[in-house]
């Protein structure tokens, strides 16, 4: 007798073939970082730390904005859900007068980080160096977020494969870019952990471009014509679009950006501190990219289903892709634990880094099962459009407890003898479980009321 009955096989079926896309787009796209930290090591350890302290900076601001812009793909899965696809033009447009907005926005902050800078007590060469990254970086970031645009849209009509093939023509694109750059070929000045910031802005235009080209070829988005009849910027659609995407972006700022902010608590430890804290988040944000591609299938499938006014299948998705993610967890837990030194061993050989690496990669290991638990609920909830209460639990989870505890088991001997960085770490294991109980209790009542809700009339007739 098969354990699995053959709806719920069904549904994993759709969700996988929703998610595997969304998985490689993540992996690729995520990967340019790791290879950054890769090739900028082979520079020298003041450019590691450039890029992970530059990156602590830069891509906590980036998803938080593009947080915001996936906001796109509720809106526009609810409309397809309905039958309504002639509106989603109206959506696509306003979301990129965001885009624009927010972009700019982006390129100012990113270019004036000295206040945060000077905050850090960098040595000159390391504040210099992390500076010029940062404004290298900025030459893309309007770029990234019109992009963003594009791949929400796309996705909300379930079209999860254009964005993977253009992730996968980034990270190719970022490696020659990379070599080129950080250390001068072609006739180029090496440039050195700067040169990698050029290369993202690069890669990030090219995959705008590409991803503009596919809407505007694509049998089933040219019809739509999403690049005629111009609307000017309606702040009705544009608060609505807020008021759904702001939630998100907060939330992804506040649990991304408590890995961020340890880079830059453990700034004054000194470069190998930083450098295997930076091994560590780049290792863990790449094994975070499988569970959030199944909660973006999720936000994707959810939202169909309830355009379609279906809240019983919508349900049934949500707790299948929970039991994926947690098939993946116990398979990424397992991974981390065996193989942490061959980890490691994949960034440097320098002894001090890599001890303290492999123990870090070890603690996150643990916190695959909360981080899978909390980033699907997350994601079937965006499908429901809810996303105010689960910013107010992500915060309560990860700032007033997770760091919180962290900070006082790293850095006092209230609890147990100062840690390090390493009780940083159990602090966010400790966060990241409390966000999965509350999240995932949000997701039970918000579904069963869907279902109730959908109940009454039919009890009344």
């Amino acid at each position: 007798m098969s354990v699995i009955s053959p709806q719920r096989s069904a549904e994993i079926i759709q969700l996988l073939r929703l998610g595997w896309p969304i998985m490689v787009a993540q992996l690729a796209q995520n990967s340019m970082t790791f290879v950054d930290t890769l090739m900028s090591a082979q520079a020298g350890p003041e450019d590691l730390a450039a890029i992970a302290l530059g990156s602590s900076l830069w891509l906590p601001l980036f998803l938080a904005v593009a947080g915001i812009l996936m906001a796109t793909t509720p809106t526009v899965a609810h409309l397809v859900g309905a039958n309504r696809s002639h509106a989603t033009r109206h959506t696509f447009q306003q979301a990129c007068w965001l885009a624009l907005l927010m972009g700019g926005i982006g390129v100012f902050l990113l270019r004036n980080a000295s206040p945060i800078l000077d905050l850090l007590q960098l040595e000159p060469g390391l504040y210099a160096k992390t500076q010029d990254y940062l404004d290298a970086v900025s030459w893309g970031f309007p770029a990234f977020l019109l992009y963003q645009v594009v791949r929400s849209f796309s996705e909300g009509y379930g079209k999860t494969h254009p964005a993977m093939r253009i992730a996968v023509l980034g990270v190719l694109l970022n490696i020659p870019l990379n070599y080129v750059l950080i250390f001068g070929k072609l006739g180029l000045p090496a440039m050195g952990g700067v040169g990698c910031g050029y290369a993202t802005a690069i890669v990030m235009w090219v995959m705008l471009l590409t991803g503009l080209g596919y809407l505007r070829h694509s049998p089933l988005f040219s019809p739509l014509e999403v690049f005629s009849h111009w609307q000017r910027p309606s702040l009705a659609s544009i608060k609505e679009l807020l008021k759904l995407g702001v939630p998100i972006g907060v939330s992804l700022l506040i649990e991304v950006s408590m890995f961020c902010v340890l880079a830059l608590i453990l700034a004054p430890q000194g470069e190998s501190v930083i450098a295997a804290n930076q091994i560590t988040i780049s290792y863990t944000g790449m094994v975070f990219m499988i569970p959030l591609s199944m909660a973006m299938a999720l936000t994707i499938r959810v939202g169909h289903l309830v355009g379609a006014k279906d809240p019983a299948a919508a349900r049934f998705a949500a707790s299948t892709g929970t039991l994926i993610t947690l098939c993946i967890a116990s398979f990424s837990c397992t991974l981390s634990l065996l193989l942490a030194p061959q980890i490691v061993s994949l960034y440097t050989d320098h002894t001090a880094i890599s001890t303290l690496a492999i123990t870090l990669i070890s603690i996150a290991a643990v916190f695959q099962f909360s981080d899978a638990l909390q980033v699907s609920a997350a994601g079937a909830l965006r499908g429901y459009k809810d996303t105010a209460i689960p910013l107010v639990m992500v915060f309560i989870a990860y700032w007033v407890i997770g760091l919180p505890v962290g900070y006082t088991l790293g850095f006092t001997d209230w609890l147990t003898p100062a840690l390090g960085a390493a009780g940083l770490w159990y602090g966010l294991l400790i966060g990241l479980s409390v966000g999965a109980v509350l999240l995932g209790t949000r997701l039970l009542r918000i579904s069963r009321h869907a279902l109730h809700r959908s109940a009454v009339p039919a009890d009344r007739s």
